[in-house]
């Protein structure tokens, strides 16, 4: 029941999207709706709300909106995170991605792999700080984060980066 089983993006005020970060957005939500494990917690002066949950996330004046529905679009939470800690890892993340992309095309094997590796750091330092903002107002594995961490950088990503 703790998981994710609708994920929307609000791209209200955003620029439009690049047909490669369009499909990536697709293919970070069929990703992460394949396996998560994402819950409300417990709080003193509130009944946990069980779920499974809709997502709803929006980035506006560079905060990350969640708003969290039950199953039959019931509000249930609603929060923000400022972009400001992300800054960096986001930034790192499409340079790594750039190169890697780049890399494919002409550099040996073992090169592409160390681009892979550096990669897969740097997202694993994003879904991190991703768990840690979310501490409090939701519960996710650190599967989850990446996945959620992925859909974030494909909701950053303009017509160009």
């Amino acid at each position: 029941m703790n998981r994710l089983i609708a994920i929307t993006l609000d791209e209200h005020g955003l620029p439009p999207a690049a047909p490669e970060a369009v499909q990536e957005r697709a293919v970070a939500i069929f990703d992460l709706l394949e396996d998560n494990a994402f819950a409300l917690p417990a709080r003193p002066d509130y009944p946990v709300p069980v779920g499974p949950y809709r997502l709803n996330l929006a980035l506006r004046e560079r905060r990350l909106h969640f708003t969290i529905a039950g199953e039959s679009h019931n509000p249930m939470a609603e929060f923000q995170l400022s972009m400001g800690p992300f800054h960096q890892v986001i930034k790192d993340y499409f340079q790594i991605c750039d190169s890697y992309h780049n890399a494919v095309k002409s550099m040996p094997p073992a090169r592409i792999e160390a681009i892979d590796m550096a990669r897969r750091g740097i997202h694993n330092e994003g879904a991190r700080i991703l768990q840690e903002r979310l501490h409090g107002k939701a519960e996710l594995d650190a599967a989850t984060a990446r996945r959620l961490f992925t859909l974030v950088c494909a909701l950053c990503e303009g017509p160009a980066r």
